[in-house]
């Protein structure tokens, strides 16, 4: 039994569980079913909502049915981004990239499988996606994803998948290890993680890992838009792979990155550009 096994409190991992599962868009309607969903018993269930609500990490939904997350858990949330150098650091960077090119940008962070989004800077347009900061989607099916499982060693990406069912969310997705392992070289080979409708129908992307001081893989960014403002034009997709290349190796300098220790796989976008 593990040092972290024998001092963990149920009572506090049941609350967490119960706000991860509010979190990700289950406002607990039916009591029963979420109880058993959960594994919770239902009376301790309905303790904990009438705790958590009264210490406002979850408030009543305004149709009065459910719940969803209250401002205590915002609050702790936004804390703990504060304290995170790489939102910080990339929250300049960001503003200025999507001042420079009209299009959405976002940074994210791996988690286990998925991706959880850390930052959502807008343009002053209408949106084309409903991702908000906390957002965990699957790492296999996103660019973002995609450009932080590139940096991983094949066998990492085949151990994190292995025995798991890679869900199919478009067409493009890839369904199998070694389709994304297929996916991961091409994304390697062209520097940048593209997408046309790879996540969302008639939506675009391209993505960039970001690096720390270590070199390690520190997260991703990506920048979203309508598939018509990315365009047939090579020239207008260049310009804004160029642009968010410059943005990776700026947020990855300042984290203390030396792109000259490692040659960072952005870095041909970056070239061209000169």
């Amino acid at each position: 039994m593990s040092e972290a096994t024998t001092y963990a409190v149920p009572p506090v991992e049941r609350a967490l569980k119960l706000l991860r599962h509010i979190g990700a868009g289950d406002p607990v309607i039916n009591v029963s079913r979420s109880a058993s969903a959960l594994g919770i018993n239902r009376t301790t269930l309905i303790r904990l909502l009438h705790t958590l609500e009264a210490e406002r990490f979850i408030e009543r939904r305004p149709d009065g049915v459910g719940w969803r997350l209250g401002l205590g858990a915002f609050t702790v949330a936004a804390e703990a981004l504060a304290q995170q150098d790489i939102v910080r650091v990339s929250t300049e960077v960001l503003q200025a990239l999507v001042k420079e090119i009209g299009l959405s940008a976002h940074l994210a962070v791996l988690d286990e499988l998925s991706i959880v989004y850390l930052l959502r800077l807008t343009p002053d347009m209408p949106l084309v996606s409903n991702v908000r900061v906390g957002s965990r989607l699957p790492a296999h099916a996103t660019n973002m994803g995609r450009a932080i499982l590139a940096q991983l060693p094949e066998a990492r990406v085949r151990a994190l998948f292995a025995g798991v069912a890679l869900e199919k969310v478009t067409a493009q997705t890839p369904t199998t290890v070694e389709a994304l392992l297929a996916q991961l070289a091409q994304d390697r080979e062209a520097g940048l993680a593209w997408s046309a409708g790879y996540f969302e129908t008639g939506v675009s992307s391209v993505a960039a890992p970001v690096f720390d001081a270590t070199g390690a893989c520190a997260g991703a960014i990506n920048v979203t838009g309508h598939a018509d403002w990315f365009g047939d034009d090579q020239g207008r997709r260049a310009a804004i792979g160029h642009a968010l290349a410059r943005a990776a190796a700026d947020i990855s300098s300042r984290l203390g990155f030396n792109n000259k220790d490692r040659n960072a796989p952005w870095s041909a976008s970056i070239s061209s550009a000169a």
